[in-house]
């Protein structure tokens, strides 16, 4: 009899943080990397937000807290909500978790079954398939185009439900690609959604505040306010705050859902760090008036990404919407070989010559359920990104 569980052959690790760990283990060894796959803003947490968290600790707020968060958390939580997203929840409708991550796969375990299906446009984080298939359920994977922006049809979308469907999951802003949709888009979506009763929406809204050029977020639970009944909007002060070592992710949703996460998280983790609910509190409560320079710091950044993309040969780089990455196409190198001799047949290949031979360490597309791409995170300073794309550059000017 072996030891490790039959469910965990359905999955593997998160490769993102396979190709983080690489490009640190390479660095420790000596080489010249510069790592563009860690999903993480290189801003420090806001001055406020660790103030108020040295507070809670003088404070004595170091003991265990309710399962699933602090009322006064669950309190700036409901605000959050009402003031951005004119989501009207009560406490007993909010969950807090250990990080977003926790709150999705809380929210997955919860509720599949053998036999359930889950619609998961690709590209897809990494790991919503793993988190569907460790729940014993399928992971029904429908491919979005790059001419389409990487963005699901309502067509696309209801060819895909059947009886078994139990969730939909919805990125915007996504990750991978940065894409985000539109109020009329989701409408179109949520639209087919309303003639499926069967169907939950598990909205991922993590990047909701890193948005360009003017785009305006939207969630589906706002835009169609039938859904809500049947929605978990999902979201985290990670991304927004530049607090991803804090582990602090929320939802909104039916009570009878929140009540189902809080009884698993009560036998797994059961709560989150009291000291990063109490900074929280601040963070959503606070001054958010850096993010409008974050944001332009950003988009900057973002701009000079695709720019310098698509100025190397072989490589197609779209502009995404939000989020802080870019999804470009390596489909012109496919094929060839690298100045070393490497033969490049797939985007894994791609990713692993450009780290071997110029040291720039991206996430190969497969991993996202789309091929052939790459993933950039360009949350990272300007210097290291203009560095790393003329090293992508001169990569595929040496592909023969």
């Amino acid at each position: 009899m072996g030891l490790i569980a039959h469910a965990l052959e359905r999955i593997k690790p998160s490769p993102t943080m396979a190709i983080t760990s690489k490009a640190r283990e390479m660095k420790a060894a000596g080489f010249d990397v510069i790592g563009l796959g860690a999903g993480e803003p290189d801003f420090d947490t806001p001055d406020n937000v660790k103030q108020a968290a040295i507070a809670a600790i003088e404070r004595g707020e170091t003991k265990y807290t309710a399962v699933d968060g602090i009322p006064e958390l669950k309190r700036a939580i409901a605000s959050k909500f009402e003031r951005e997203n004119d989501l009207t929840y009560k406490p007993a409708e909010i969950t807090v978790g250990s990080g977003g991550k926790q709150v999705l796969y809380n929210a997955l375990l919860a509720t599949l079954n053998p036999g359930d299906e889950v619609i998961v446009p690709s590209p897809y984080w990494v790991s919503y398939p793993d988190i569907v298939l460790l729940a014993g359920a399928t992971p029904v994977v429908v491919e979005t185009k790059l001419e389409d922006g990487f963005k699901l049809s309502p067509k696309a979308l209801a060819a895909s439900i059947t009886l078994r469907t139990k969730w939909f999951i919805f990125n915007s802003p996504s990750n991978p690609t940065g894409a985000a949709y539109t109020r009329e888009e989701i409408k179109a979506l949520t639209d087919v959604l309303l003639k499926h009763e069967n169907v939950w929406v598990l909205s991922d809204d993590i990047y909701e505040h890193l948005v360009y050029d003017g785009f305006a977020f939207s969630t589906p639970a706002q835009v169609e306010p039938k859904l809500r009944g049947r929605t978990l909007t999902m979201n985290g002060v990670s991304k927004a705050y530049s607090m991803t070592g804090w582990r602090i992710g929320y939802a909104g949703g039916p009570e009878p859902l929140i009540k189902a996460i809080a009884t698993l998280q009560s036998q797994s983790t059961s709560n989150p760090c009291s000291i990063s609910q109490w900074a929280s509190v601040e963070a959503l409560e606070g001054p958010q008036d850096f993010l409008k320079r974050w944001v332009a710091s950003f988009q900057d950044r973002r701009d000079l990404v695709v720019s310098m993309l698509n100025q190397a040969k072989g490589i197609s780089c779209p502009t995404p919407e939000g989020a802080f990455y870019v999804y470009p196409s390596c489909a012109g190198v496919i094929g060839r070989t690298s100045r070393d001799g490497k033969k490049i047949e797939t985007d894994e290949d791609f990713a692993t010559a450009l780290l071997q031979e110029e040291g720039v360490a991206v996430v190969h597309g497969a991993a996202f359920g789309l091929s052939p791409f790459f993933r950039i995170s360009y949350a990272t300073g300007i210097e290291a990104l203009e560095e790393a794309c003329r090293r992508i550059q001169r990569f595929c000017a040496n592909v023969t």
